[in-house]
Parts: C-alpha cells; sequence; structure tokens
C-alpha cells in the first residue's frame, strides 16, 4: 500500500468532521419543524390558512423537470434566518407517506423501548420531510408543512414457540418391567436360597446350626443394608427394593427357624421377634413409600414359612397372624389395595387349610385355630376400616373383610362349641355395630355396610346353627327372622336376610316336625311339642311380616306378588295345621287329641279364607285379585280336605262337627261378601 497511513488517518478525520456537521444541520432542521408542527397545534385557524395550496402554474407554463444538479442548488428559507443550501436528497419533491418499519433483522424482544436499538438513543418521534417544490424564479416558495400525527412505532412482539415436554429416548420406557423382573425374581431365588440353608442344611447335617443362624443373619443385614445405600443412587430404587425385601424375608425366616426347627425360642419370643422384623420392614416400605417392598415381604412368607413350621399348623398360622398385625398402621392414609388383599389372604387361606387337616386328624389343636381364627377377624376388619378411609376400591375392601370371617365360619368343623359360639356371636355382634354406625364411619356407608350386613346375618346364622339343636335351632333362626323382618321392613336388604333366615328355619323346623305327623298321631317328648308349637306361631308370624312389607307396583310385581301370596298361604297352612295336630296330641293323646287337633285345622282353613276375602273388599284393584284369587284356592283346599281326608278320617262328634262348623263358615262368607258388593255398588257414583 502506497498511500501515507497519517493521510489516510487525516482523511478519516475529516470525514467524521463533515459527518458531525451534518449530522448538526439535521438536528436544526428538526427542531424548527418540531416548532412549526407545535404553532399549527396551538393555532389551527393559521394552520389551515398556511396550509392552502399555492396556484399551479399554467400547463403552458409548466417548468421543465429540472436536473439533479440544478435541484441540488436549491435553497431552503427558514422562516427566522437566510437561505440555507438544501442537499440533493432533499431538494425534489417527495411523495408524503407514514415511515414504514422494516426490521432488518429478526424480531427481538427488548425489555424497554431505549434497548430496541442497541447503541443508538432513539430520540423523539421522527416526522416524515416536509414537501419541496421546484424553484420558480430566483427565490423558491418556502415549504409549507403539513401536519402528519405522529406513528407510535412498537416494535413486533416475539412469542416464544411452544414448549414440548422432554421425552424418554424411544424403548427405554418400555423396558422397565424388565428390571423388575429381574429382581423379582432375585428375591425369590434368594429366599428359596436361604429356605434351603436353614431346612435342607439341618436335614444334611451340613454346617452347624449356628452358623446357619447366623448367615442368615448376616446376610438378612447385608441385603438390607445395601439396599438402603442403593435407594440414595440414581436409578436404584428397583434394586433397593428387592434388596430390602429379600433381606426382611431371610431375617423373618430366621427367626421362624429358630422356633420351628432349633427350639432355641420359646414361642412368644419368636412371635414377638417376628413381629419386630416385619414391622421394621414395613416401616421402610411406607419410608420409602413403596407397596413393592411391602408385598415382596408379605408374599414370600406365606410361600415359604410352610416349608420352614413343616406344614399348616397353629405355628404357622401365628406367625402369619404376627405379619398381619404388623401391618395394620402402615396402612394408614395410603391407598394400598393389594397390601390390604395381601395381609388378609396370608392368614385367612392358611388358617382355613389348617382348620380342614385339624378336622381329619383326632390330635389336634382344634380350638386354639377357631380363636385365631377369631383374632384374624378381627384383624381383617379392623384393617378394613383403616384403609377405607382412604381406598379408592371400596367393594374390594368390604370383599376382604368377608374373606377375613371365612375361617370363623367353618372354625365349627374342628373347635369345640364353647369355643366357636362365643367368637361367631362376637363377631356377628361387632359387624352389626359397625353397620348400625355405618353413616359415622369413614367409607363404610353404602355398599360396604349392605355387604358387612349380610355377613353378620350368616355369622349369627351359623352361631345358631352350632349353638342348639332339633326344634330349638329352627326357633331361634326364626325368632331371628322375625326381628329383622321388623326392625328393617323399609329396608331390601332386611328383607332378603329375614328370608333367609325364615328359610333356613323353616327347613329345620320340616326336619323337626314332619309332615308324616299330619296323618297319624304320633307321641312327642313335651320339650320336642312345645318347641314345634313356637315355632309354628313364629313362622306363621314372620311370613305375614314378609308378606305385608315386600314392595308392590306395576304388573311385574303384581305377578310376583301373586306368587309369593301362593308360597305364604302353603306355609301358613302347614304351621296351623301342625300346630293344632300337635297341641290336640299333646293334650288329648294320639287318639283324640289328634282327631280334635284335624277338625281345628279345617276350621282355620276356612276362617283364613275368610279373612283373605275380607281383606280383598277393603284393598286396592290390583292386590284384590290376588288375595280374591287366594281366597277361593285356600275355601277349595279346604273343601278337598273336608271330603278327602276329614270324611274318612275323623269318626263320631269330631267329623259331625267339622262338617256344620265349616258349612255355617261358608254360608257366612257368601252372604256377608255379597252384601259388602252390594254396598260398594250403591256407594258408587252412578254416571
Amino acid at each position: 500500500m502506497d498511500e501515507n497511513p497519517h493521510a489516510v488517518l487525516t482523511q478519516l478525520s475529516e470525514d467524521f468532521t463533515a459527518m458531525s456537521a451534518q449530522m448538526a444541520t439535521m438536528a436544526g432542521r428538526l427542531s424548527t419543524l418540531d416548532r412549526l408542527l407545535a404553532d399549527a397545534a396551538l393555532d389551527p385557524g393559521a394552520a389551515e390558512s398556511a396550509a392552502a395550496p399555492a396556484p399551479e402554474p399554467a400547463a403552458d407554463q409548466a417548468p421543465e423537470p429540472t436536473p439533479p444538479s440544478q435541484r441540488a442548488a436549491a435553497a431552503f428559507v427558514a422562516p427566522d434566518g437566510p437561505a440555507r443550501e438544501v442537499p440533493s436528497y432533499a431538494a425534489a419533491p417527495q411523495p408524503m407517506y407514514a415511515p414504514q418499519y422494516v426490521p432488518s433483522a429478526p424480531p427481538q424482544w427488548y425489555p424497554n423501548s431505549a434497548a430496541y436499538y442497541p447503541g443508538v438513543y432513539p430520540g423523539p418521534p421522527q416526522y416524515p420531510a416536509a414537501p419541496q417544490y421546484p424553484a420558480a424564479g430566483p427565490a423558491p416558495a418556502m415549504p409549507i408543512p403539513v401536519r402528519v400525527p405522529p406513528q407510535n412505532l412498537v416494535p413486533p412482539q416475539y412469542r416464544m414457540p411452544p414448549q414440548t415436554p422432554a421425552t424418554a429416548p424411544k424403548g427405554e420406557s418400555g423396558t422397565g418391567w424388565i428390571g423388575k423382573l429381574l429382581a423379582v425374581a432375585g428375591v425369590a431365588v434368594t429366599l428359596v436360597g436361604v429356605v434351603l440353608l436353614l431346612v435342607l442344611a439341618a436335614q444334611a447335617g451340613i454346617l452347624r446350626p449356628e452358623i446357619r443362624v447366623a448367615g442368615g443373619v448376616a446376610l438378612a443385614a447385608g441385603l438390607v443394608g445395601t439396599g438402603w445405600w442403593l435407594i440414595r443412587r440414581p436409578g436404584g430404587r428397583i434394586g433397593a427394593v428387592a434388596l430390602a425385601a429379600t433381606g426382611i424375608a431371610a431375617g423373618y425366616l430366621d427367626v421362624v427357624a429358630t422356633v420351628a426347627i432349633y427350639h432355641w425360642l420359646p414361642p412368644v419370643a419368636g412371635l414377638v421377634a417376628a413381629f419386630v422384623v416385619t414391622g421394621a420392614g414395613l416401616v421402610l416400605a411406607r419410608l420409602w413409600d413403596s407397596e413393592a417392598l411391602s408385598l415382596l415381604v408379605l408374599i414370600p412368607l406365606a410361600l415359604l414359612a410352610p416349608v420352614v413350621t413343616d406344614g399348616f399348623g397353629l405355628l404357622l398360622v401365628t406367625f402369619l397372624l404376627m405379619a398381619s398385625a404388623a401391618t395394620l398402621l402402615v396402612q394408614l392414609g395410603k391407598d394400598w389395595n393389594w397390601l390390604f388383599v395381601t395381609r388378609t389372604a396370608i392368614v385367612a387361606i392358611p388358617t382355613l387349610v389348617a382348620l380342614v387337616a385339624a378336622s381329619w386328624n383326632a390330635n389336634h389343636d382344634g380350638s386354639a385355630l377357631g380363636l385365631a381364627a377369631g383374632i384374624g377377624a378381627v384383624l381383617a376388619i379392623a384393617g378394613a376400616l383403616v384403609v377405607l378411609s382412604s381406598t379408592s376400591q371400596r367393594l374390594l375392601i368390604a370383599l376382604c373383610g368377608v374373606l377375613g370371617v371365612l375361617p370363623v365360619l367353618a372354625s365349627p368343623i374342628a373347635a369345640d362349641r364353647m369355643v366357636t359360639v362365643p367368637t361367631l356371636t362376637v363377631i356377628a355382634a361387632a359387624l352389626l355395630g359397625i353397620v348400625l354406625i355405618a353413616r359415622r364411619l369413614p367409607g363404610v356407608d353404602g355398599i360396604v355396610a349392605q355387604i358387612w350386613a349380610g355377613l353378620s346375618a350368616g355369622t349369627a346364622l351359623v352361631a345358631a346353627v352350632v349353638a342348639f339343636s332339633g326344634p330349638v335351632r329352627a326357633a331361634t333362626l326364626l325368632v331371628l327372622a322375625l326381628t329383622v323382618a321388623i326392625a328393617g321392613r323399609s329396608s331390601a336388604l332386611a328383607r332378603w336376610i329375614s328370608a333367609t333366615f325364615t328359610t333356613v328355619g323353616g327347613m329345620l323346623y320340616l326336619v323337626a316336625a314332619p309332615p308324616t305327623h299330619l296323618f297319624t298321631g304320633t307321641a312327642v317328648p313335651v320339650g320336642s311339642a312345645a318347641a314345634t308349637l313356637g315355632c309354628s306361631v313364629l313362622l306363621v308370624a314372620v311370613t305375614v311380616v314378609l308378606l305385608r312389607t315386600a314392595p308392590r307396583g306395576g304388573d311385574l310385581d303384581e305377578t310376583v306378588f301373586g306368587l309369593l301370596l301362593s308360597v305364604a298361604a302353603v306355609v301358613v297352612l302347614y304351621a296351623t295345621t301342625m300346630f293344632m295336630v300337635t297341641a290336640g296330641v299333646l293334650i288329648g293323646g294320639v287318639d283324640g287329641g289328634f282327631l280334635g287337633g284335624q277338625m281345628a285345622a279345617t276350621i282355620c282353613w276356612v276362617l283364613m279364607a275368610a279373612a283373605l276375602f275380607a281383606l280383598a273388599l277393603r284393598t286396592r284393584q290390583g292386590t284384590r285379585t290376588a288375595l280374591i284369587a287366594g281366597g277361593l284356592t285356600l275355601t277349595a283346599a279346604a273343601m278337598a280336605k273336608l271330603f278327602l281326608f276329614d270324611l274318612g278320617t275323623l269318626s263320631g262328634i269330631f267329623r259331625v262337627a267339622v262338617f256344620i262348623v265349616a258349612g255355617l263358615l261358608l254360608l257366612a262368607m257368601g252372604a256377608g261378601y255379597a252384601r259388602s258388593l252390594a254396598r260398594q255398588d250403591a256407594a258408587r257414583p252412578q254416571p
């Protein structure tokens, strides 16, 4: 480069000086224009007169276009100073238009307007250049300013594109089950190895017992410690849960082995130790908020503990009761439904198996198993009450409560009556009490209360069947049926429970008082005869109450009501006849007493038919049809008994009396019914 650097710097300095002078000139012109616009705003009239256009030159005198070199020499005369030379870029007339903002770069958002033009102060609002006219004569016309409202240039707002959530790489979320499956398999295999160490090694004489037990304890502690360390590492939750569950289950099996195999600890101490181990594991599950940990602790125990205890027996049931009790408070505030199902099943199923096995063995602990079944039922119901306040599966929890009570219902097959009856009675009363205050207990009202009401009724039914025998058993059930029917007459569930009790009680009544007693006089003990009389009255009463409380309405319901009326008529006829015959035999013996009882039974049949007709006259049209049909059927049955049975069986005064009394009653029925219909027709308004 031949030029001198100093010369270049000098030239640049001169250029910057010229630019500064030019900028100063532009600033002065802008100030003048701003003052003119302000004056026009203060005096609109003057602005309008000043804004009047100057007369245009004639068409033939139109000046020729001025070359750019001449336009550059045009002068701009300011109102308050001498003429100034106008640059060439400002001399030509310019069209009037509002400045348009054209961004030269992608729009960016700035917190304030000053930062919109980085490094340059935006200054006052920009206005369009004043119109320029071609020079005419020595002095050009002064440009007339036209007010253009300032335009607020608002930079375009830049909107951030919607953020899409980050997703895991394809294939990672679908392979998480592999780690879980491997962890569960590891738990199962490791615990099987622990059982082999404790049981099979003892049978084969491998290692000393102290070494086997100490090895199990060391393994359990190491697994739990490793799980505690791993839970704090990224991605280590699955492995930590599996390791901790394996260690806790191994420790539990170690405790069971010290009691069942080596007999180092008494059963009570072993149960306490098992409770502590299981409770610690479940507390850890709650601390880690892991239902899987609790399941991996309980399920292997239920599957492998029978191997350590050498079968299903009282020892196994008690250890599993301890495990179930340890989970009772862990479920507070947790919606861990499968934990509740598991803790209930690991007690109920082994207890049922143990009861069945004990019923086949003469030397068994049946009574102790019955008590254990009662404790398991209490734990199941108590656990359900704890879980129902926070669960989303109320039906499942209610059914699990039924599962927990099943061993108590099956306990009579192996346990003594003196144990099972009080246990059944307490469970039935507790369930009934819960149902009565269901609205005060969270989550119990509704379907849970209905299921447990039926469970309470079933438990009471089994208790009554186990506690009594013969007619007394039937009488007890019928008393329960009548009580439930009266107390729950507005509840469909109560009616079904009462009908169930009535059915079972009626079948037992039929066994104690068979139909053969109606054809031949049979002498029975006074106690049995009294029980039969009581059962007959109770059966009639509960049948009438159920019939009266049955809902009616609609054609289908009327048909069902007619069927129920027929069944009720058969039951009432049988119970009434049995009552009369039994009372006659009890009073007059098998000869005269039997005949007198049959005569009274026939008369009662006719009276019941008359009662049905009288009731039909006071009932609405739909039910009246069924009552009239029932009355006619009962009358036909009484006539058939008169001519087919009484005429050939009764003798002497009994035969005469039954025909005369029955005939008079039929006459009275016909006359009375006809008069009643006539009165109703007379009272009906004529069209």
